[in-house]
Parts: C-alpha cells; sequence; structure tokens
C-alpha cells in the first residue's frame, strides 16, 4: 500500500466513522434528550453522567473526525466508549447484532476500526495533517 492509498483509507474511515458518531451524539441529544439518555444509562447501572460524556464525545468526537482534528487521540477516545457499548448496552443480548436488542459484534467492530484509525492518523483532506 503507498502512502497515498493510506491517505486515503484514513479519509474514509474518518468521514464515515465521524458521521456515524455525530449522528448517534445528535439521536441522543435531540431524539433521546439529554435526560433521557441518562436515564438509560442509569437503568443499566451506570452512572447517569457518563450519558452526557458519552453524547458530548459523540458529537465533538464526530465532527473532530470528520474535520480531520486530532485524529489518533479522538479514535483512542472512542475505543472505551465502543467497548462500554458492546459491554454494558449490548454484552447481554449475544454476538450477533440482529439480535433482539443488538448483539455486541458492531460495537466491538467499530472499536477494532477506530484503533486502526488511530494508527492510520489524519490521512488525506484533514484540517490537523502537518504538510
Amino acid at each position: 500500500m503507498t502512502n497515498n492509498n493510506a491517505d486515503i483509507a484514513a479519509f474514509i474511515l474518518r468521514v464515515s466513522t465521524g458521521a456515524v458518531f455525530l449522528v448517534h451524539g445528535l439521536t441522543k441529544l435531540i431524539v433521546f434528550t439529554p435526560a433521557g439518555t441518562a436515564g438509560y444509562f442509569q437503568s443499566i447501572g451506570l452512572p447517569g453522567a457518563l450519558g452526557y460524556l458519552t453524547m458530548l464525545i459523540e458529537i465533538l468526537g464526530g465532527l473532530a473526525l470528520i474535520a480531520g482534528i486530532a485524529t489518533r487521540w479522538v479514535s483512542l477516545v472512542m475505543v472505551p466508549v465502543l467497548l462500554g457499548a458492546a459491554l454494558f448496552g449490548h454484552a447481554g443480548n449475544g454476538f450477533t447484532f440482529s439480535n433482539p436488542g443488538g448483539g455486541w459484534e458492531y460495537p466491538v467492530l467499530w472499536a477494532v476500526v477506530m484503533g486502526a484509525l488511530s494508527l492510520l492518523g489524519d490521512g488525506a483532506w484533514s484540517l490537523g495533517r502537518k504538510r
């Protein structure tokens, strides 16, 4: 793989995952509301404040990934968020994400993708790229 291909791959992963995180965070904000998100986190045994923090990380992290700012760090922050979702939100539903309530395969896959993106870095067409 040439550096150019790695740059393009990082760009594709960065923008697509950033958009997914942004949508998830905005859904928590607009549809479920901050109080509803905190209540859900409490219902699964987590502190309600973690719901607010997760929403903030998803929105700001999604925007940062789309823009290509601090991609390595943002991607690394997303890994425990995704593993937490897998463990606390989906582990009891089995492996397959098509199971009722969604199994843990999907958030774990995204955690691996975020780990790979942290290794690739900003890639092409990013505001954080050092020229």
